[in-house]
């Protein structure tokens, strides 16, 4: 995934794939993000939700990626 363009819809499956890739479980990542647990929920859950910052920094959380919008393309960092 080399400076890929991404559909936003696509970003909650992405924000789960890196977070799960990470080991880490919704509640951790949702502590380490300073919210709640269902907001990582519908952030991964519910991409017609505008949950896009987060699932951005969920992203770039947990990935090698850095997400620049708004056609949020996924460059290595």
């Amino acid at each position: 995934m080399n400076d890929e363009f991404v559909a936003e819809g696509k970003l909650a499956g992405l924000a789960k794939k890196f977070r799960t890739a990470s080991g880490k479980t919704r509640a951790q990542s949702a502590r380490d993000m300073g919210i709640k647990q269902p907001s990582i929920f519908h952030a991964e859950e519910s991409p017609e939700l505008t949950f896009v910052k987060l699932r951005k920094r969920m992203i770039e959380a947990y990935s090698g990626y850095r997400v620049e919008g708004p056609f949020y393309r996924l460059v290595e960092k």
